[in-house]
């Protein structure tokens, strides 16, 4: 039987009907259209379908839609602001961080949740942030270095 909840999803609030069963990736895509959020493995192993949930990054293929309620999601769409490129997008794109793009999207919201905590985050630590996003196409070396440029921008601007 399906449940009304209200959910804050991009600093938006979403009121959206979801059987107790939906996944909170579900919700977001079929219902809100908010595609960024690839889900690839289905199991919490690869990362593509990471976002913020009270700006910690979880994978919403694990997560029921139910138990977001009353709490801040924030999705790659919801990253942009008028127009422009979070700092970590547009390194992403300076620093050719991607290939295929299929993990970019929760490749940046890990990336953003340790940015958010640690400003100045050495190459390790980064490698150690992203360890439970998995690309497919090996661009690892491309990603950090995207990362540890966003950081300095955003410690600079």
């Amino acid at each position: 039987m399906a449940e009304r909840i209200e959910l804050r999803v991009n600093d938006r609030n979403q009121v959206v009907e979801v059987e107790p069963f939906t996944t909170l990736a579900e919700c977001l895509r079929n219902q809100l259209g908010l595609i960024g959020v690839r889900v690839s493995c289905n199991q919490g192993d690869c990362g593509a379908c990471t976002i913020l949930v009270d700006g910690q990054p979880v994978n919403a293929c694990m997560e029921l839609a139910i138990e977001a309620e009353g709490r801040s999601v924030t999705t790659i769409e919801g990253l942009a602001r008028n127009g422009h490129l979070h700092p970590i997008q547009q390194a992403f794109v300076e620093h050719h961080g991607m290939q295929c793009g299929f993990c970019t999207p929760g490749m940046i919201m890990v990336a953003r949740a340790l940015l958010e905590s640690n400003p100045a985050p050495t190459e390790q630590e980064v490698k150690e942030a992203l360890v439970g996003n998995i690309c497919r196409c090996g661009s690892y070396p491309k990603i950090i270095t995207s990362v540890l440029s966003a950081a300095q921008t955003m410690r600079e601007g």
